[in-house]
């Protein structure tokens, strides 16, 4: 009986020669919910993690205690040599040696940053968050110079796919800065500013592209200066990147290729660039909470050397 009232079988198709399959209909824009873009001030971040390295010469170290989970003091001890400004080619330095005494606190809306040198210079930093999408920052540095001490206030709003930034600073300094996505990966952004003590004004345009694989950037500004940006992540532990710096008023032209290289224990940042300078960082984890560093940077073309060493305590 089985057999008589068997279900009926269904028999496919096969496909016709020569036809191809379907294609898959690309993903629609929504423009109404576009990412918030990166403040316009960091558009180069990428590019400048690994050509622009904390550099240093000489010996260093780096001591932070942490008194509780929001308040932590920090000692620092520096030596080495200092470069003065001279008319010859040829580089001046002299021996320096300074402490640096910190302060630190952080808070989920509010971080203080302090820090006072053996020579009297005084900086500090600010940064709170006023509302979810009011922030306000603010540095400082006071000297006994003359004329060298300074201030600056921003006033950063995150908006659902822009943000803009206000700033005022000592000397009649004045500016602003807005960013906007204008697709999920393509943001476009504007800055103007003036400085009423030296009676300079300035307006910029910037763009950025980035992926999941690659960030580039551009940026252009009334004062002669042309930046190019470009950043390739070979993989989550390696980053390629170069950059173009371009005057069109005093005509000088530099480009540079750099390297970020991240290890189980170590990171290793490095850059050389056109006018013969090569330098080099490398941050060694030795322990839990014990760092040692090491930096290196050859200019070939002024016959100048700096080496440095340090080790950091403390997280």
């Amino acid at each position: 009986m089985a057999a008589l009232f068997s279900p009926p079988t269904t028999v496919t198709a096969p496909p016709v020669a020569g036809s191809s399959p379907a294609v898959a209909e690309p993903q629609k824009v929504d423009f109404m919910n576009l990412p918030c873009p990166i403040p316009y001030e960091e558009i180069h971040r990428e590019a400048l993690m690994s050509l622009k390295p904390e550099l240093f010469e000489g010996m260093r170290f780096d001591f932070t205690k942490g008194l509780n989970q929001k308040f932590s003091l920090s000692h620092s001890v520096m030596m080495g040599p200092t470069e003065i400004p001279s008319q010859s080619s040829e580089t001046i330095k002299i021996p320096t040696a300074h402490y640096e005494f910190g302060a630190n606190f952080i808070d989920p809306k509010l971080m203080l940053f302090g820090r006072l040198l053996t020579d009297g210079r005084l900086n500090a930093r600010l940064k709170c968050d006023l509302t979810e999408n009011l922030t306000l920052k603010g540095n400082a540095q006071l000297t006994h110079e003359p004329h060298m001490s300074h201030g600056m206030v921003n006033f950063d709003y995150k908006g659902s796919d822009y943000r803009t930034q206000f700033q005022l600073g000592n000397g009649a300094l004045f500016g602003a800065s807005y960013i906007q996505s204008v697709s999920p990966h393509l943001s476009l952004g504007g800055e103007v500013f003036w400085a009423g003590q030296h009676r300079k004004s300035g307006i910029g345009y910037a763009a950025r592209y980035n992926t999941d694989k690659m960030v580039a950037t551009g940026q252009v500004a009334s004062t002669g200066m042309v930046a190019l940006s470009y950043v390739q992540k070979v993989s989550d532990k390696v980053s390629l990147a170069s950059d173009f710096m371009y005057n069109y008023m005093s005509r000088d032209v530099t480009a540079s290729f750099g390297y970020d290289y991240i290890l189980r224990q170590c990171r290793l940042r490095g850059k050389i660039d056109s006018n013969g300078c090569v330098a080099a960082l490398l941050e060694e984890r030795l322990n839990m909470g014990l760092n040692f560093i090491l930096s290196a940077e050859i200019d070939h073309r002024k016959k100048d050397y700096k080496f440095g060493f340090g080790l950091t305590v403390g997280e």
